[in-house]
């Protein structure tokens, strides 16, 4: 007689072994109700569950870089305002992942506010069924590459200007620039528009670094894969893009340059821009301007600087089309004191508006940085002011309800 129990059990067990969906996923959670509906979804739909930590910046840096995570789920039901937690955890994500806000906050503003940001939002409560219909959608738009929230989310652009040369505009960048990776955990692309001179690889600690060379052959042959040749990486968070040539006109090479920053914005949190006053200003003001989220404007405590200071100001008010930009005004003293021409004060009355970040004169500044040591996290009198300008840029700073508007100079 035929034996069907032994006959099962000597047969190979195949269909215990199924190979599950998978969608790379990460939950950061705030409710033991939300972790659970998430995990049994997902358990359910026979989808490999989501990795799950809970929802704070520590875990969120720690967990969120992988290569491998496609969609990123935040909970924010015990947000008190949900776009203005999802803005602050905004530079915490990497800009590959797509981004799922799961909410209690019932309004159109939310979702107009999140998907300015490039984020998904989903209203709890929710059943199980229209959290997977959810993911699922936003997993397809993926794969098909479709203009849903997650293609808008590019790297906040800031533009570090100097009034006149020697203010110390590359400081301040390379500084920002640590700061935003090291400390804060952000993918940055530091950007050179000095394409001949300039000490930005002192200023960063980078050793032996060379300018990459671009050939007028290279000019017509730009894509994604070629611009990353170009980048030099410090670290896993931090890159540098520094172009030279000398083939090229400087026009051409600004172009050129603006053009690869295109292909790498959706790679980075931020794009910091060091646009020293040996790059002229007038060249692309237009484009510049437009393309940029904040602009920090660098001056030293003299006359002249504090004048043109003034003037580029006014002109980037004039250009300027969106009410969004922030300007952030920055006195570095370059100088001791007893050698400076004017004061904080006499500048803030000449510019009728309040300089936001003064960074005062150290002794030691130099040699700090030629020792390829960070002042940010040191403790010279600068550090404070540079972790302040910082905050700013996050919107941190305690003592402002929102953010700033280039037009609320008053």
């Amino acid at each position: 007689m035929f034996d069907l129990v032994g006959s099962l059990k000597s047969a190979p067990d195949q269909g215990s072994i199924v190979d599950q969906e998978k969608i790379g996923t990460v939950l950061f959670y705030q409710t033991t109700e939300c972790n659970e509906l998430v995990l049994e979804a997902f358990r359910f739909e026979g989808i490999v569950a989501p990795a799950v930590v809970q929802n704070t910046d520590d875990e969120i840096i720690e967990h969120v870089r992988s290569s491998d995570i496609e969609i990123v789920i935040v909970e924010l039901n015990h947000s008190d305002n949900v776009s203005a937690d999802a803005e602050r955890i905004n530079h915490l994500l990497p800009n590959h992942a797509s981004v799922i806000v799961i909410g209690s906050e019932d309004a159109i503003s939310t979702i107009r506010n999140l998907k300015n940001i490039g984020f998904y939002y989903l209203f709890w409560p929710i059943t199980k069924q229209e959290l997977i219909d959810f993911v699922r959608s936003v997993h397809d738009n993926r794969r098909k590459s479709s203009r849903g929230p997650g293609q808008n989310r590019r790297a906040k652009c800031i533009s570090i200007i100097g009034s006149k040369g020697g203010v110390g505009a590359t400081f301040v960048c390379a500084e920002m620039a640590y700061q935003l990776s090291t400390l804060e955990k952000s993918s940055c692309l530091v950007v050179d528009q000095n394409h001949s001179t300039g000490d930005l690889d002192i200023m960063m600690g980078i050793r032996d670094y060379e300018r990459r060379t671009v050939q007028k052959s290279d000019i017509s042959i730009i894509d994604d894969k070629f611009s990353q040749s170009l980048v030099y990486r410090q670290n896993s968070l931090l890159s540098v893009l520094s172009l030279t040539s000398e083939s090229v006109d400087d026009l051409t090479l600004l172009d050129y340059t603006n053009s690869v920053i295109d292909y790498l914005a959706g790679d980075f949190n931020f794009i910091l821009e060091d646009r020293s006053a040996s790059v002229a200003f007038s060249v692309e003001s237009d484009r510049f301007i437009s393309d940029s989220d904040v602009i920090v404007l660098v001056m030293s405590a003299s006359v002249s600087a504090i004048r043109d200071a003034a003037r580029l100001r006014d002109k980037v008010k004039r250009l300027n089309k969106n009410e969004s930009l922030r300007l952030i005004l920055v006195m570095n003293h370059i100088v001791p004191p007893k050698s400076e021409t004017l004061t904080k004060e006499d500048a803030e009355a000449f510019l009728k508006q309040t300089i936001d970040i003064e960074i005062p004169f150290c002794d030691h500044l130099n040699a700090h940085i030629l020792e390829h040591k960070r002042v940010a996290r040191s403790s010279l009198k600068a550090a404070k002011p540079l972790r302040q300008l910082t905050a700013t840029i996050l919107g941190e700073r305690a003592n402002s309800s929102k953010k700033r508007s280039l037009f609320s100079f008053s």
